[in-house]
């Protein structure tokens, strides 16, 4: 018996390992026609526009300062474009049904709120009423959450904070959509129409807990739900009592990720594919992004207590993201990185390394 695991346990790190190498290759097939196409421009590359691909490939993960130069290989991750063909189709149904809902319930992960906004939003949605929904709330601190609601507020927008998988904050959502429905078909009755229900859009990027929140209102799984990306696929009106229809639609990304590192935080967050990303480069570029954190001091106590680093006397802001990943996987898995990423992945996107925002609203100046 012992040795029939022994056997399973080694056949599982080697196809771990051969699905590194494949995605390695990939990115580095990536790289090189990237090279060849840079090659190919006959040294336009500086002229390149901004959101060029060249200029795109070109450019680090991550600002960093000019004394940390020797500590961000770890994040120069170049993640591969996740686009599936179902977003494509997706986004092009969404516009068109966006067209005839009364109001949009947008749902974003309160970890990262301006890495899951679609740029676009505010062209879809023209002068319907928003309502901005900051999901999982509870992983992030008390601070935080004030700043978010503050800023939101601040500039014009309606802020309600879930926790959609526990149901926390959903029956905020709910009396919002229905004031909405009683204004609306006020409005309706003032010109002689008769009332109808009110159709409201719930929209987002993958995996933000759009499907969840819908379930919650409904009270039965009425949509497929699961925390990884790319679940739903299809929009589907659902009706909640006989005053409200609900559009579950599949998130929907840019179909570039020009800012790279707003990408990264959202494989961090697992809200996009793994197929964009390998997760050991992932998980030092985690690791490098959580130090220029405010909360660092907070969070670093924690994330060498969880990977089992504590009693190496080591330094960890003078350690690379990429060491912090290797000495990790030496030290509980047997030396395979793509296993100890995976589990330093799955630690923070289960809230085990403490609750916190991988981003804080920008400064705004006071008048």
């Amino acid at each position: 018996v012992d040795a029939s695991r022994v056997a399973m346990r080694g056949a599982i790190r080697a196809v771990a390992a051969l699905r590194a190498r494949r995605r390695r290759a990939r990115c580095e097939a990536n790289r090189d026609d990237d090279a060849a196409a840079a090659g190919a421009a006959g040294g336009q590359s500086s002229s390149s526009p901004p959101g060029s691909r060249a200029v795109r490939d070109a450019a680090p993960l991550v600002d960093v300062d000019e004394d940390a130069r020797g500590r961000a290989r770890a994040g120069n991750v170049r993640l591969v474009q996740w686009y599936p063909g179902h977003i494509a189709r997706a986004e092009r149904l969404l516009k068109e049904q966006l067209k005839g809902v009364d109001a949009v319930v947008e749902v974003r992960d309160i970890r990262l709120p301006l890495s899951t906004t679609h740029p676009e939003i505010g062209a879809w949605c023209g002068e319907k009423t928003r309502v901005i929904v900051l999901n999982r709330a509870d992983m992030v601190s008390d601070m935080e959450r004030a700043r978010w609601v503050s800023y939101l507020k601040s500039i014009g927008e309606t802020v309600v904070l879930t926790d959609a998988r526990a149901g926390k904050g959903v029956r905020k959502v709910k009396e919002l959509a229905l004031a909405m429905s009683e204004e609306i078909n006020a409005k309706r009755a003032a010109k002689g129409l008769l009332p109808r229900p009110v159709r409201a859009a719930v929209i987002g990027y993958p995996n933000v807990g759009k499907s969840a929140l819908i379930n919650r209102l409904v009270g039965k799984a009425a949509c497929a739900s699961a925390p990884r990306p790319g679940v739903t696929r299809d929009l589907r009106w659902v009706r909640i009592g006989g005053d409200l229809d609900l559009l579950d639609a599949p998130g929907v990304l840019p179909a570039r990720l020009h800012d790279q590192r707003a990408a990264s935080r959202l494989a961090m967050a697992n809200d996009i594919g793994e197929a964009s990303y390998i997760t050991s480069a992932m998980a030092a570029a985690m690791v490098e992004e959580l130090k220029r954190l405010e909360t660092w001091s907070i969070i670093k106590p924690a994330l060498v207590k969880r990977f089992k680093l504590d009693n190496l006397k080591l330094d960890i802001d003078k350690m690379s993201g990429e060491e912090f990943v290797k000495r990790f996987a030496d030290k509980t898995c047997g030396g395979d990185e793509e296993r100890a990423g995976t589990r330093m992945l799955n630690d923070y996107r289960g809230g085990h390394i403490g609750n916190f925002c991988l981003e804080l609203p920008p400064h705004r100046e006071k008048n």
